[in-house]
């Protein structure tokens, strides 16, 4: 088969070309460039918890996926480590039913099940890891890499953070790959506050480098998470835009529409503000928020990318009480409230939690001096989406110029979730021979533009990228610990604060409608988005 790409010197390639292009692995499934370095030597990726839920769920389906479109090479290894006692076979069994979701072809799942192994440990013990060691260095020698005297692996720590520190203590001690790389996925939470996030931080550094470290935050592996730098920078038209001159507001949203659901034990130690806004939303404002990093792509992105936005989380300023609308849902048309939750064991402290949080920020820096950048999350209400929502301010002498006649203001869209899309709410001309002014869009939704497009779920992404050793999408250490500064003092505040109630499967709590109101944010009843749904009501 011959295809043959006529690129124009004039525009620019599409940016899915562009990327395409740039990426020595192309996205329609081609057969995967030997010249990648993590594809040379031998491979291992041992995921620690193997047994639990995150790594059925999450972890293996990611690593089938790279696996079923030849982003492994066929020498990797996966070894599942756990405490509790399983044989190869009944581990493999185990994982089945989750890895079919990512493909059913009988074929593919036998090949890639032969390459699990499972291995019973004590995540704190050093002698269990040198035997661990042991059995990846047997893998390693019958793997017929390419570059057998160099050995690459891969840590997945899909465990509780108490066991972080000792496991990471173990690997270095017994188990590290003495000839190639050797690099650790860290899921969150990262810290429950400013002083156990900065212990946390202090101690695995004192074991392994920043470099070795990756803090895996999974909405920074969300395809409209991964194109805000892109679209921002790449776009003349876009960036400068980007400041109070003509933004009204941004809006981060977070909406889940169901509850806890046996989960309300966990939930209790955290609520909503440690559980999505401190890590998830934070990350994503500050990608939207920060100035041009020295290069989105290439050999300084990662810093140059972190940097950038760590300076971001050093100028928001300090969160205030009343910027902020907490709420608890309640039980609504037969369906359970948080409290409700037989998992939750403390009926009191869970009085106290919120399910809810609408927070306003402000960033003191000459680009956004007087925009809000409202933040909100909640489970168990109305829908279930993501998104950033920029309002930009009324079009100059509108009123005047239109005799009067409403001309709604301009919003820039991207939706993260359920299905992504990009599109700019504009003013035109009422078709036919009116001439009121009515509110269109452009539209960029990725199902039908890009239908052909392998377009991977978020783990996938990032284990991807953790494999080629680029780090601009996990999350650094002074990254982490300036996002718990701005939060720690807000969240010992409100630790007492009764939330407000609100029933299942609404919107939240009306005085968080309320406060966007008040800070200027407009709503336009009258659009209604016909590729799909636009629920901006506040």
């Amino acid at each position: 088969k011959i295809v043959f790409v006529f690129i124009p010197a004039h525009p620019p390639a599409a940016p899915h070309l562009r990327r395409a292009m740039a990426d020595p692995i192309l996205d329609s499934g081609a057969k995967i460039v030997r010249q990648e370095p993590y594809c040379q030597g031998c491979l291992t990726v041992t995921v620690l918890g193997a047994s639990g839920d995150l790594a059925k769920k999450k972890t293996y389906p990611a690593l089938y996926d790279l696996f079923v479109h030849k982003y492994l090479p066929a020498q990797v290894r996966v070894v599942g480590y756990a405490r509790s006692a399983k044989e190869d076979g009944e581990f493999r069994q185990h994982l089945r039913p989750f890895l079919e979701k990512i493909c059913k072809d009988e074929e593919q799942l036998d090949k890639f099940l032969a390459l699990c192994t499972y291995f019973q440990g004590s995540y704190g013990s050093e002698e269990d890891f040198a035997r661990l060691d042991t059995h990846l260095k047997e893998l390693e020698g019958a793997s017929g890499a390419p570059s057998p005297d160099v050995t690459n692996r891969l840590f997945y720590f899909a465990i509780p953070p108490d066991a972080f520190l000792d496991s990471a203590r173990s690997i270095r001690a017994s188990a590290a790959s003495p000839t190639g790389f050797t690099r650790l996925i860290v899921e969150k939470p990262f810290g429950h506050d400013l002083s156990s996030a900065q212990e946390l931080v202090d101690n695995l550094g004192k074991v392994w480098s920043e470099d070795n470290i990756f803090r895996i935050d999974h909405y920074l592996g969300k395809e409209i998470v991964q194109n805000l730098t892109l679209f921002r920078f790449g776009n003349t038209w876009l960036e400068p835009l980007f400041n109070s001159k003509y933004i009204a507001s941004v809006r981060i949203t977070f909406k889940e529409n169901f509850g806890t659901e046996g989960r309300g034990g966990y939930f209790t130690n955290y609520g909503i503000i440690r559980d999505v806004i401190q890590n998830h939303l934070m990350q994503v404002l500050s990608l939207v928020a920060m100035e041009a990093p020295p290069q989105v792509h290439g050999p300084t992105a990662a810093n140059g990318i972190r940097d950038a936005k760590n300076r971001v989380l050093k100028c928001v300023a300090a969160i205030k009480k009343e910027d902020v609308v907490l709420g608890q849902y309640v039980a609504n048309g037969g369906r359970p409230g948080y409290l409700d939750d037989d998992s939750i064991k403390d009926k009191e402290r869970a009085k106290h939690v919120a399910t809810f949080a609408q927070i306003v920020m402000w960033i003191n820096t000459p680009r956004w001096e007087g925009v809000p950048f409202i933040v909100k999350a909640g489970k168990a209400l109305n829908e279930r989406k993501a998104e950033i929502r920029i309002q930009f301010k009324d079009a100059p002498a509108s009123k005047f110029m239109f005799d009067g006649q409403k001309c709604p203001r301009n919003e820039l869209v991207m939706r993260l979730q359920p299905e992504e899309a990009v599109y700019m709410k504009v003013n035109v001309k009422e078709p036919g021979l009116a001439t009121k002014p009515v509110q269109s869009e452009l539209d960029l939704s990725y199902k039908s533009r890009y239908e052909e497009v392998y377009s991977p779920d978020a783990y996938t992404r990032l284990l991807l990228e953790a494999l080629r050793g680029n780090q601009e999408n996990f999350v650094r250490s002074d990254n982490l610990l300036e996002s718990w500064k701005l939060f720690t003092p807000l969240l010992k505040e409100l630790d007492q604060e009764v939330p407000l109630e609100y029933r299942y499967g609404s919107r939240g709590p009306q005085a968080a409608d309320d406060m966007v109101k008040s800070i200027g944010f407009h709503y336009d009843p009258d659009y209604h988005w016909k590729n799909g749904y636009d629920s901006a009501a506040l």
